[in-house]
């Protein structure tokens, strides 16, 4: 299993073209996206590439790679312009380790899941972290677009030993063994 990992696009066409560069030069099973994909929220600044529509047109020319969760930021309204399908709160990957994938705004280290073991990947906070509670890796990539706390557009690479971070110069910022 690769997995190229991303959250919080806010319709950041820009953010979304370098994203899918990386992509496109990586083997990857498939893009994961931890919501907030297509506005930029009321306690955002408008992110600088902000061009919804184009974002529509790269992500639906994916669709057969892209599994996604709702962020708060993300509307119903949404799903009838995306070609892929947005899972509510949270999806559960199988792939020789129990992945599961939320916005964050639910379920994160804070207010955790009460499961023996696995891996959660959740955005939301625009910081990118690592977190174990009682066994279990709360793993978070940043933001693409509008990065937190001083750190950097970052996204992450999941693959069946390693959750690595990296900024779009390729530079990893955390590297997890998972």
């Amino acid at each position: 299993m690769r997995y190229l990992v991303f959250s919080d696009l806010h319709g950041d066409s820009v953010a979304l073209t370098d994203l899918l560069n990386v992509y496109n030069k990586g083997s990857f099973d498939k893009i994961l996206c931890l919501g907030d994909i297509l506005y930029h929220g009321p306690r955002n600044d408008l992110p600088k590439g902000y061009n919804p529509k184009e974002c529509i047109k790269l992500l639906n020319m994916h669709k057969d790679e892209i599994i996604a969760v709702r962020g708060n930021c993300d509307a119903y309204v949404d799903q009838m312009v995306l070609d892929f399908y947005i899972h509510d709160e949270y999806e559960i990957i199988e792939n020789g380790k129990r992945i599961i994938m939320t916005h964050g705004h639910i379920i994160n280290p804070e207010n955790y899941l009460n499961i023996n073991s696995g891996v959660v990947l959740y955005g939301h906070t625009h910081i990118h972290k690592m977190d174990n509670i009682c066994g279990v890796l709360y793993l978070n990539p940043g933001s693409v677009s509008l990065p937190k706390g001083g750190q950097d557009r970052s996204y992450a690479i999941l693959d069946s030993d390693s959750f690595e971070v990296f900024n779009f110069n390729g530079e990893s910022l955390l590297k997890v063994s998972i």
